[in-house]
C-alpha cells in the first residue's frame, strides 16, 4: 500500500515529468511489433542511437520472424556486431525467432507470459514491447535509468528491477505506466545522468531528495 506522502510525490513528478517529456516515446526506431521486439533485445548494453545504424540492414536482410529463424549465425552476428555482445544477442534473436514460427505463427504474441517465454525475452523487454508496439500497459520498462531515477527520487529503495518495477506499479495509476517510463528514459539520458546528473537544469529537483548530491 502506497503512504500519501509518497502518493503525492509520485502525483507531482508525473506532472512535472509529463510538463517537461509531452511526446517522450521508445527512441528505437521500427514499423512493427517484430521489428520492435529485435531492436529491443539488440538495446541490452547499447545505445539506442547505434541500434538505430544497425536495425535498418537486418530488417531489410531478416524482414521477418520466419526470414531470421532460417537465418546463418554467422551473417547475423556480422550484421549486429556494433551493438555488442553480438554471439549472446544472435542466439537470443535466433532462438525468439524460432519460436515466434513455432509457436505463434511467426507474429508477436500481445500477452506477457508468451513474450516472456521466448528466448532472450525478459519482463523489460516485454514490456517495451507491449507498452509501444501494442499500447498495452503491462508494467513499468525499468532499464538502468528507470532504476537510477527511482531510487534518486525516493520512489523505490531497491537496485531489483523487479522490486523496482513493483514499487512504480503501486505509485502510480495503470494509464502513466508507459509514458512514464518514456519520460524516466529521457530524464536520465537528458539531465539525471549517472556520473554527473545536471541538478541545475532539472525540473524535478524540487522533490529531489539527491539534489545536489
Amino acid at each position: 500500500m502506497r503512504k500519501p506522502q509518497q502518493a503525492n510525490l509520485a502525483s507531482r513528478l508525473a506532472g512535472e515529468l509529463a510538463a517537461a517529456y509531452p511526446d517522450a516515446t521508445c527512441e528505437l526506431a521500427f514499423s512493427n511489433p517484430y521489428e520492435l521486439l529485435v531492436a529491443t533485445i539488440l538495446s541490452a548494453q547499447c545505445t539506442d542511437a547505434r541500434v538505430n545504424q544497425v536495425t535498418p540492414a537486418l530488417f531489410a536482410r531478416f524482414p521477418d520472424a520466419a526470414a531470421l529463424a532460417g537465418a546463418d549465425t554467422a551473417e547475423v552476428e556480422a550484421l549486429i556486431r556494433p551493438t555488442g555482445f553480438f554471439r549472446s544477442k544472435t542466439r537470443s534473436l535466433l532462438g525468439m525467432a524460432r519460436a515466434l514460427v513455432e509457436r505463434h505463427g511467426g507474429s508477436v504474441p500481445a500477452e506477457m507470459d508468451a513474450l516472456t517465454a521466448l528466448p532472450g525475452v525478459g519482463r523489460k523487454t516485454a514490456n517495451v514491447v507491449l507498452g509501444t508496439a501494442f499500447g498495452l500497459a503491462s508494467g513499468v520498462v525499468v532499464d538502468t535509468h528507470v532504476a537510477r531515477l527511482a531510487r534518486r527520487l525516493g520512489l523505490s529503495r531497491s537496485a531489483d528491477p523487479a522490486a523496482i518495477e513493483a514499487d512504480l506499479m503501486v505509485l502510480f495509476p495503470p494509464e502513466q505506466w508507459v509514458a512514464l517510463a518514456h519520460r524516466l528514459i529521457l530524464h536520465g539520458r537528458r539531465v539525471c545522468a549517472a556520473r554527473k546528473p545536471a541538478c541545475d537544469r532539472c525540473t524535478l529537483s524540487a522533490d529531489c531528495p539527491k539534489h545536489g548530491v
